[in-house]
């Protein structure tokens, strides 16, 4: 018997939550600095949903809902999740490395978007995008070396409250791996299921009810870094996890099968430019996210649903 969409969700989140605290608990014990596991693992682990319903669209013929996922939940991320969390405490940006992040997840942003101009994701942009993981990782690992070590302090604080003790962890990163596989089933499904009884096309349900779904474990996480004061914490897992849908997920999936943009119009691609374009002035000025940036995020997310919700033009 199938499981309901919601318990899919729940199933998504229990599963990214466990594996942040579980693989960011196995990197440390590896030595990695905490500035790099917050960077990277813990950032990577949050966009685990949006992997596993990624792998799981493209791999049943539903390319728009993979594509849809990925721009959707960029767009989240930015629009819905860092509006949130700057709504609830202001955010400021001490990390360079982050600052210097920003710009190079707009190129990033427009070399997926430029490649999608043909309507499909080939598997060789696909293992292009792939490499790019590889290369910001080396670039973080090395601009790690450059900020103090109250950075490192405050990244490992972070992590250590929400780790295991170590006897747990790879039992915790199964268990959460089986709690996503299952999950991702079972929200995708139901997902589909929703968009055929309202008459809409999957890839618009994707861009939205399953962009949020899937962005659940940053919210949380962006959420109590913000109100710890956290700011390059909360941040660097915003920009990390769209660093890692981006060139991680629409990459391997490409690799595996190539993505058309079936029903993810360039309008909305245009649109995750847009607002990835919003980082720059907002943190740039003051370097820091105020209540009032916070605002203007969560009311430019408003808008994109009101425009998907009246017919956006599809792909």
């Amino acid at each position: 018997m199938a499981l309901p969409p919601a318990d899919g969700l729940v199933l998504l989140y229990l599963g990214g939550a466990g594996l942040i605290r579980g693989a960011s608990a196995v990197a440390l014990k590896a030595g990695m600095a905490p500035f790099v596991v917050g960077m990277t693992v813990a950032a990577f682990a949050t966009s685990s949903p949006e992997l596993v319903i990624s792998l799981e669209s493209a791999l049943t013929g539903r390319d728009g809902v993979a594509v849809g996922n990925v721009v959707g939940s960029n767009i989240a991320n930015i629009g819905l999740v860092l509006g949130i969390a700057a709504l609830l405490h202001p955010i400021r940006i001490e990390a360079q490395v982050i600052r210097r992040d920003i710009p190079w997840l707009l190129v990033v942003t427009l070399f997926v978007v430029w490649r999608f101009h043909d309507g499909l994701l080939s598997r060789f942009e696909g293992l292009l995008l792939a490499c790019g993981l590889v290369l910001m990782v080396v670039f973080q690992i090395r601009g790690s070396r450059l900020e103090g070590p109250e950075l490192d302090q405050q990244f490992g604080e972070h992590l250590s409250r929400r780790v295991p003790p170590a006897g747990r962890n790879w039992l915790l990163i199964t268990l959460s791996t089986v709690s996503l596989a299952g999950g991702g089933w079972a929200f995708l499904e139901g997902a589909v299921t929703l968009a055929e009884g309202l008459g809409i096309s999957p890839a618009v349900i994707a861009l939205t009810a399953v962009a949020v779904g899937t962005s659940l474990p940053e919210l949380a996480t962006s959420i109590i870094a913000s109100l710890r004061g956290e700011g390059d914490i909360c941040v660097g897992n915003i920009i990390g996890s769209n660093f890692f849908n981006l060139l991680a997920i629409l990459g391997l999936t490409a690799v595996i099968s190539p993505l058309a943009s079936d029903g993810v119009s360039p309008d909305v691609m245009y649109m995750m430019i847009g607002f990835t374009s919003l980082l720059i002035p907002f943190m740039w000025s003051g370097l820091r996210v105020g209540r009032r940036e916070g605002a203007v995020l969560l009311a430019c997310y408003a808008g994109y649903i009101l425009w998907l919700a009246n017919g956006a033009p599809s792909g």
